[in-house]
């Protein structure tokens, strides 16, 4: 594509950052005290006290090389007002610092935005007959990366940093797409050592630059060559992995304090679920769980007052137990976070090509885009059946699902139907009754983009939704209905406050684990497609 090809790029990404803009002085949570509070103790404090520091709930839980970047921003940050670097200053938020910290997400966000230039020009060549601007995949993945309405509401209404993140993911899938698996290996290993949350998708990269990078070659049937194996290139990936993580979370283990920083990293007593289930297995589990807590006791099979308290669902973060069902321990939970990526699914007597996810791109790696499949499949089995999983972790893979939406009407389906429930599960993140309009216009904004565009970029290959799969994205309308204005106003509000969190979640964990399902079908069939490059 000519260089005045893309002249189109820094238009939409300056109209991206102009909005965000607006939105400085619009609701946050509780995260954005707890960034300043992170600001205040990588300033003030040495280095061997950055894990050590209690004297507020919001302790410093993320990974090293996050707290050296908050130490760089709290240099900025002493220049817009001094007192926001006070330890002690709990739910400070004066103007000045309201404006720094949203101005530090959106600057972040350059990196987000280089990652989305370089994920469309892997899709540049793509359908390179249509002329029209609007109507090139590249264009159309664009704006579903800069635009996309949950990492908009995460970053710039509730407050995270996820899009400075995701773009060093992005970054990464870049460049493995790209043939770059060194470079892709560095990002993410920083990446890593950013946010440990990307552990979700850490085995589709081990397994992909073990069998794609370190054997140079493969059988004329797409098979391992077991001599192609180079021991030079696994030293070379090893050396750029440990370099990262040796300057990360070297200075710790020097000065004995690697357990403390683990013990912040995995705080296993927050319980099974977040106080707003994740639309996940787990949810599902819960809500079964529920019902048959209920019915027992109506038929008098069980006591009401030998059961659990029901403070499982009162919002609260913290270990339950379940009524009826047995518990869950994270331990159960990683056994099924393994059997997700890692087992097949479906026994091999009956249908003997199924293959696991990460045994699909051993066996026939399928160039970068198997990879990319199985980093979703990876990340989407570790939010099914993780232990404390956030609403917001399905963004981890909705936002690669976009590359394969441009280029693939299944994959464009399964976009569709992932990204609108998922996104959908992240209105209660914004309760207050200020932002209702504003969730609901971003997001019907965004979705009819999604459908319009990737309907007509697909159009000459059938409809992209079955007829029960849009019956069910019509249905999220009537829990918005009910969640967001009938229950308002009826007498359950007082009785049973956690009622649209619990429909919400319940309702949102069939459309994620069809969505699942779905996508695992379409690597487990994919045999008989020819490879990508």
């Amino acid at each position: 594509m000519a260089a005045d090809g893309w002249s189109w790029f820094p238009v939409l990404a300056a109209g991206v950052s102009l909005f965000k803009c607006l939105f400085i002085s619009s609701y946050r949570s509780t995260d954005f005290e707890v960034h300043r509070n992170w600001l205040a103790i990588t300033h003030n404090l040495p280095v061997s006290r950055w894990y050590h520091e209690n004297s507020s709930e919001w302790t410093l839980d993320y990974p090293p090389l996050f707290a050296w970047f908050e130490f760089g921003l709290s240099h900025v940050a002493r220049h817009f007002d001094g007192d926001m670097l006070l330890l002690h200053k709990q739910n400070y938020a004066s103007p000045p610092t309201v404006l720094f910290q949203r101005l530090s997400v959106i600057v972040t966000d350059g990196v987000f935005i280089l990652a989305a230039r370089e994920c469309c020009r892997c899709v540049q060549t793509q359908r390179a007959s249509q002329k029209a601007v609007l109507s090139r995949p590249s264009f159309i993945l664009a704006v579903l990366l800069l635009w996309n309405f949950g990492l908009f509401i995460v970053d710039h209404i509730h407050f995270q940093y996820n899009g400075f993140l995701f773009g060093f993911l992005l970054l990464s899938v870049a460049k493995h797409l790209q043939a770059q698996h060194l470079q892709g290996a560095l990002l993410f290993a920083i990446l890593l050592n950013l946010k440990h949350i990307y552990l979700y998708v850490a085995p589709a990269y081990g397994v992909y630059l073990l069998r794609s990078y370190c054997f140079t070659e493969s059988s004329t049937d797409g098979g391992i060559r077991w001599r192609s194996f180079s021991l030079l290139r696994l030293l070379a990936l090893g050396s750029v992995v440990m370099a990262v993580c040796g300057l990360s979370f070297g200075p710790f283990i020097v000065m004995g304090q690697l357990p403390q920083v683990l013990s912040r990293l995995f705080p296993f007593k927050r319980g099974l679920c977040h106080a707003y289930w994740a639309p996940n297995a787990w949810a599902l589990y819960n809500a079964l769980d529920k019902v048959l807590a209920t019915l027992g006791v109506r038929l008098k099979l069980l006591k009401e007052a030998e059961l659990p308290q029901a403070s499982m669902t009162g919002g609260l973060v913290q270990e339950f137990q379940h009524s009826v069902l047995p518990s869950v321990s994270p331990s159960v939970t990683l056994v099924c976070t393994l059997l997700s990526i890692l087992v097949e699914t479906v026994h091999s007597c009956v249908f003997p090509r199924l293959k696991p996810a990460l045994a699909s791109i051993w066996r026939r790696p399928r160039g970068a885009r198997g990879f990319l499949r199985c980093l979703l499949l990876c990340a989407l089995g570790s939010y099914m059946f993780g232990w404390h999983v956030h609403e917001k972790a399905i963004l981890i893979a909705i936002l690669p699902l976009s590359i394969l939406a441009v280029e693939s009407r299944e994959d464009a389906g399964i976009f569709l139907l992932l990204s609108t429930t998922g996104h959908y599960s992240l209105f209660p993140l914004l309760f207050t009754p200020t932002e209702l309009p504003i969730k609901v216009c971003l997001m019907l904004m965004f979705s009819l983009f999604s459908f319009s565009a990737l309907r007509k970029l697909h159009s000459a290959d059938g409809s992209l939704l079955h007829p029960l799969e849009v019956v069910y994205l019509l249905g999220l309308g009537m829990v918005a209905l009910f969640s967001e204005v009938l229950f308002p106003l009826s007498p359950w509000k007082q009785r049973l406050p956690f009622l649209p969190l619990l429909a919400t979640s319940v309702y949102c964990s069939v459309g994620v684990s069809y969505s699942f399902l779905r996508l695992y079908a379409t690597l487990l069939r994919s045999d008989s497609k020819p490879k990508q490059h």
